[in-house]
């Protein structure tokens, strides 16, 4: 990527397009003056002599103009090759081990609920009846010889818990309160839901409603919130004199953080520690909890995890997780199908990757265990089993060495038995 960097940081330094919208400007001038001239003439000669007089300003105008352009040109060429340099046009794998291909109705309904999370309802509503107009046809594969899709429908974008307008209401609440929250820095109404849904939260062992809480006391520190009562019965200092900040954030804490003293008072104490650093809170120890902008973002990111969490989705699109994996695996999963293709070799293991493909650390959602005797990872067949020393192995490595008695751990001097094992749940 430097390479295309490097073409647009040349571009960008450059490219100067004024001096070419001067001598397109000053062309404009001259065809709008001869137009002027012949018109006020009204004499065939006269316009002969003036269009023969404009020819030669004119066609040097443009000529200047070509040549003001011709270095943004050349750059744009440059960063054209360095593109295809770049991003080489390769065949996309081949569908033989989609798994999907036999449920399209399960790809269709990730699109619509990925459209409905991220507040685009009515284009979900479009992109449902158009799958339900013209479904798309199931296709065999290994597992499904021979598959029965029942299709995409409204109803299909419910959940357990929910309608599908319900869930639609839902995501529009949640989308209300985000405005409100990022916009307008009101954080109102999330400290509203998050109160309407303590018990949930609670059992779910949620800090949203007291990091929105804690959110509140620090807008209120740095007066950026002007409103003189709080939500949920809540009442503030009523003063809005200049410089009061401090102490309309004492009078909430004084009424919103006594619930939270139990689990939260280290917290706390920290934000009644800042209180005396009003004056200089920018060098204080403290600036860094108090005076960042990133903490309306995380809130943010904060509610709506929680609100998923409460709708029985997860906080990301399955749709996007699933489609920026699948962008990371790709050049290697291409590169596999390469080698597999010149040794004339197959994919074997159906539910497998061949490879191991480096995906962020968010991306891992279950815990893998590779056996350290055979290298290969563990399966429901072939769990990993502890032996008494501690060390993890194989069920299929542990059978090999054990062989019915006793036998020595491949890490250390102890000795035990196939039974003495216990298979770990990971």
């Amino acid at each position: 990527m430097d390479d295309l960097k490097e073409v647009v940081d040349h571009l960008e330094s450059t490219a100067n397009l004024s001096r070419a919208i001067e001598d397109v400007d000053k062309a404009i001038d001259l065809l709008t003056s001869a137009r002027d001239k012949i018109t006020a003439a009204q004499d065939p000669q006269a316009a002969v002599v003036t269009l023969a007089q404009l020819n030669g300003p004119f066609k040097e105008t443009l000529e200047g103009a070509k040549k003001d352009l011709l270095p943004i040109y050349q750059t744009l060429g440059r960063y054209s090759k360095a593109l295809d340099k770049k991003f080489k046009e390769k065949p996309l794998p081949t569908a033989e081990n989609d798994a999907l291909s036999s449920k399209p109705s399960l790809i269709n309904r990730a699109i619509a609920m990925h459209l409905l999370r991220e507040g685009q309802f009515d284009v979900a509503s479009k992109f449902v009846a158009e799958a339900t107009k013209h479904p798309t046809a199931p296709e065999p594969t290994p597992g499904i010889p021979d598959p029965h899709d029942e299709g995409l429908t409204e109803n299909s974008l419910g959940t357990d818990k929910f309608s599908p307008q319900q869930l639609r209401d839902h995501f529009e609440t949640m989308y209300s309160v985000l405005a409100r929250l990022k916009e307008h820095h009101d954080i109102r109404p999330a400290i509203e839901w998050a109160v309407h849904h303590r018990s949930e939260l609670e059992a779910r062992g949620s800090n949203l409603e007291f990091e929105l809480c804690q959110l509140r006391f620090i807008a209120l520190f740095n007066g950026c919130i002007q409103e003189s009562s709080d939500t949920v019965g809540i009442s503030e200092a009523p003063s809005r004199t200049p410089g009061d900040g401090p102490l309309r954030a004492w009078a909430y804490a004084r009424s919103a953080f006594g619930r939270f003293m139990p689990r939260y008072a280290r917290q706390i104490q920290m934000l009644m520690g800042a209180m005396s650093f009003s004056s200089n809170v920018g060098e204080s120890p403290y600036r860094h909890q108090l005076l960042s902008e990133s903490h309306w973002e995380a809130v943010a990111a904060a509610f709506t995890r929680e609100y998923c969490s409460w709708l029985g989705l997860s906080a990301d699109s399955p749709l996007y997780i699933a489609a920026t994996a699948g962008a990371i695996a790709l050049p290697t999963l291409l590169k596999v199908q390469g080698i597999m293709a010149r040794k004339k070799t197959e994919w074997t293991t159906q539910h497998e990757l061949p490879v191991e493909i480096p995906l962020p650390p968010s991306y891992y959602y279950h815990s893998i265990f590779v056996c350290p005797v055979s290298k290969e990872q563990s399966t429901d067949q072939n769990p990993p089993m502890m032996m008494p020393c501690g060390h993890v192995i194989a069920k299929e490595s542990l059978e090999q060495l054990s062989k019915g008695s006793r036998f020595k751990c491949p890490y250390c001097p102890n000795e035990s038995h196939q039974k003495d094992a216990r298979r770990l749940i990971l």
